[in-house]
C-alpha cells in the first residue's frame, strides 16, 4: 500500500470529509471531477468513537439517530480504486458517499467503468461572492462616534437585546460554528477577549491550507463573528450571543475563489456536525459566476445539497441572503441561501425599516419564499485596528444567529427546523410576508412567549368591496398613534398626557410617550419606533406572489385593488400595524 493510500484510510477512520491536497504521477490534471460512489456494504462505523459528546447529546435532543449511513466512511476498496486511477484525491465526502479528483478526460472515462461509481461529474470552476458590500468608511477605529455607538445598540436592540439580558440569555450552551473567508485580528482583538481568556474558540481549521491556523487572510469573517459575541471597549456586545462556544472555519478566499470553496464548505459542515455545532453561521453566496437563476434550487449546488445534510442532522443553518439587489442581471439569492431548510436573512435598513437596497430578492426556484427574515443590513463590527461602519447582508446573518442561539437556549428541547420555523412565525409582518422582507423582522415578545400566550393584534382596517375594485379603509382607532414632544417646538417643555385623555388615542404622526418600566441607563432602550408601513400583496392558490408593495400611510383609504388584478382563487393579504387581513377572489 502506498504512503498516499495509507494516509487516505486513516483519515476515513479518524475524520469527516478529508481535505487533501492535489497532485498527478504523470501529467497535470485538466478537470475538477465528482465522483458519486453506489454504496457502502461492510464498512464498520462506532459513533460513540466518532462523534464528540456534544454532536451525540444534539441528536439525542432532537430525537435524531445517533448515526445514520450518510455518517458512515465512504467504502475503502472504493476509494483505493480511485486514488490509484488519478492519485489526485482531493476531498472524500461520507455524508454524499462521493469523492473529489483531478483527472484528465481519459482518466474521468477510466473511473466511470470502476465498480463501485455510480457516476462522474465535471464541476464548475467560477468565481463566488462573499455576502459583503465594499464601502467608503473610514478605516477601522478606537475611536467610536456617537452615531456609531447609536448604531451598535440598535442592531441588537431591533432583535430584542434588552429583553434578552433580562431574561440572562446569551447564547451560553451553544455551540456555533462561523464558515468564512478568513479571521485576521480574531486572536489578538480586544473584541474578542472574553472568548479567548474563557477558551470558548473550540477549534479552528483552514479547509483550504489544511492547518488549524485561521487567524489570517480576510477580515470578513472576524466582522462576522463579531456580529454574534463582539465586545464594545464599553463592555456591551454588537451581537446577542457573546456567552455561546465557536468554532472558525476557514472556507473561503477572498480574490481567488475557486469551486473548491464549495467542498471546503462541505468539508466544514462535516467536521462542525462530528464536533456537536448547533448552528453555522454562512455569509457567503455563489451566484451568476457559477450557475443559472433556475439552478437556485437548494438541490443542484454541491453546497446547498451539504446545507441540506446539516439540516438533516439537527443543525440550524443561518446564510445571508447576497448583495445582488441592485444588480440587474441577478437580483435574487444565491446558493445556499436557496436551501429549503436555510435560514435565509436578508438586509433591513436601518433609518427606514425596509429591504436594503442592496439586499438580493426572492423568491428561490420553484418560488419558495426568500429570504426568511431580515435584520439591520448595516452594521457596527470589530476589524483590525478597531470598529468600522460597514454595509452587507453577511452581518444580518450573523446578528440573526446570535438571537436564535438565545431562543434555543432557553427552549433548548426543540429542534432546530422548530427553531427555524418559530423565528419565521415571530416576524413582525408574519402571516404577511414578501419577496423583499420574509416574513420580516422577528419580534423578540413572540419568540419568548409561553407557546399559545402570542398577543392577538387589534384590527387596524378594513375591505370595502365596491364595484370594480376592493378598497383598504384604515381604522378610526387605528389611524392615530400617541403623542411625543417636538424637539424643534417644544424642547424646553416636557409634555403631559392628561390624565382624563390617558386612554384615548391622540393624532395621526406621533409617536408614544406612554412610559416603560424603569430600568438602569444602561439597559434603557435607544431603538425609535419604526415607521408605520403598510404592505400587500396578491398570491395565487399555491402562495406565489404575483405582486407586492410597501406604502406610507398618509390617508385612511390608503388603498385600492382593482378585481381585475385578482385571479379566481386569488389572495390579496394586507398588514398594517401588527394586523393581517386576507381577501379571497372568488373561484
Amino acid at each position: 500500500m502506498s504512503k498516499r493510500i495509507y494516509y487516505l484510510c486513516c483519515q476515513l477512520l479518524l475524520g469527516v470529509g478529508v481535505w487533501l491536497p492535489s497532485t498527478s504521477k504523470a501529467q497535470a490534471p485538466t478537470a475538477h471531477y465528482w465522483v458519486q460512489l453506489r454504496d457502502k456494504k461492510g464498512v464498520d462505523f462506532n459513533p460513540k468513537a466518532y462523534f464528540a459528546p456534544a454532536a451525540l447529546a444534539r441528536r439525542a435532543r432532537q430525537h435524531l439517530p445517533a448515526s445514520d449511513s450518510t455518517d458512515y466512511p465512504v467504502r475503502p476498496a472504493y476509494l483505493r480504486a480511485i486514488s490509484a486511477s488519478t492519485d489526485s484525491v482531493a476531498l472524500v465526502s461520507r455524508w454524499l458517499n462521493g469523492v473529489v479528483c483531478w483527472a484528465t478526460p481519459a482518466q474521468a472515462q477510466a473511473l466511470r467503468r470502476l465498480p463501485g461509481v455510480r457516476s462522474v461529474v465535471p464541476l464548475p470552476e467560477r468565481r463566488a461572492q462573499l455576502a459583503a458590500r465594499p464601502t467608503a468608511a473610514a478605516e477601522a477605529s478606537m475611536q467610536i462616534s456617537t452615531a456609531n455607538r447609536q448604531l451598535a445598540r440598535r442592531q441588537t436592540e431591533s432583535l430584542g437585546a434588552v429583553q434578552l439580558r433580562r431574561a440572562h440569555l446569551n447564547g451560553r450552551g451553544l455551540r456555533i460554528a462561523i464558515f468564512d473567508a478568513g479571521f485576521n485580528g480574531v486572536d489578538s482583538h480586544p473584541a474578542f477577549e472574553h472568548l479567548r481568556s474563557e477558551k470558548r474558540i473550540v477549534a479552528t481549521y483552514d479547509f483550504l491550507k489544511r492547518q488549524p491556523n485561521v487567524y489570517h487572510g480576510a477580515n470578513h469573517g472576524g466582522e462576522v463573528l463579531s456580529c454574534v459575541a463582539g465586545a464594545l471597549p464599553d463592555g456591551s456586545y454588537l451581537g446577542l450571543a457573546p456567552g455561546a462556544e465557536f468554532l472558525l472555519a476557514r472556507t473561503e478566499q477572498m480574490f481567488r475563489e475557486r469551486y473548491a470553496e464549495e467542498e471546503a464548505w462541505l468539508a466544514a459542515a462535516e467536521w462542525a456536525d462530528r464536533q456537536g455545532v448547533d448552528i453555522i453561521n454562512s455569509s457567503l453566496g455563489y451566484t451568476n459566476r457559477r450557475y443559472f437563476p433556475e439552478q437556485m434550487n437548494g438541490r443542484t449546488s454541491l453546497i446547498a445539497r451539504a446545507a441540506e445534510m446539516a439540516a438533516r442532522k439537527g443543525i440550524l443553518v443561518v446564510n445571508a441572503a447576497g448583495n445582488d439587489g441592485e444588480d440587474e442581471d441577478w437580483r435574487t439569492i444565491g446558493t445556499p441561501a436557496d436551501g429549503d431548510s436555510v435560514l435565509t436573512v436578508g438586509g433591513l435598513d436601518p433609518d427606514t425599516y425596509l429591504h436594503s437596497d442592496f439586499s438580493s430578492y426572492g423568491p428561490g426556484a420553484g418560488r419558495r419564499l426568500k429570504p426568511n427574515v431580515v435584520a439591520f443590513g448595516t452594521a457596527l463590527v470589530a476589524a483590525p485596528g478597531g470598529y468600522e461602519r460597514i454595509e452587507g447582508t453577511s452581518f444580518a446573518s450573523p446578528l440573526m444567529v446570535g438571537l436564535a442561539a438565545c431562543v434555543w437556549q432557553q427552549q433548548r428541547q426543540l429542534t432546530a427546523m422548530e427553531v427555524f420555523r418559530k423565528l419565521e412565525k415571530a416576524g413582525e409582518l408574519y402571516p404577511y410576508y414578501d419577496y423583499a422582507h420574509g416574513y420580516g423582522r422577528p419580534q423578540i415578545a413572540n419568540l419568548l412567549a409561553p407557546s399559545g400566550l402570542v398577543a392577538i393584534p387589534a384590527p387596524t382596517f378594513d375591505f370595502v368591496r365596491r364595484d370594480t375594485m376592493v378598497a383598504v379603509v384604515i381604522r378610526e382607532a387605528a389611524a392615530t398613534i400617541p403623542a411625543r414632544t417636538l424637539p424643534l417646538y417644544a424642547d424646553s417643555v416636557r409634555a403631559v398626557t392628561p390624565a382624563s385623555r390617558s386612554n384615548e388615542v391622540p393624532a395621526l404622526g406621533k409617536e408614544s410617550t406612554v412610559p416603560t418600566p424603569e430600568v438602569p441607563a444602561e439597559e434603557e432602550p435607544v431603538l425609535q419606533e419604526p415607521p408605520r408601513y403598510l404592505y400587500w400583496h396578491i398570491a395565487n392558490r399555491r402562495g406565489v406572489l404575483r405582486r407586492y408593495e410597501v406604502r406610507d400611510v398618509t390617508q385612511r383609504a390608503v388603498l385600492e385593488v382593482p378585481l381585475r388584478l385578482l385571479q379566481p382563487g386569488d389572495v390579496l393579504r394586507v398588514h398594517y400595524r401588527g394586523f393581517t387581513q386576507t381577501y379571497t377572489a372568488a373561484p
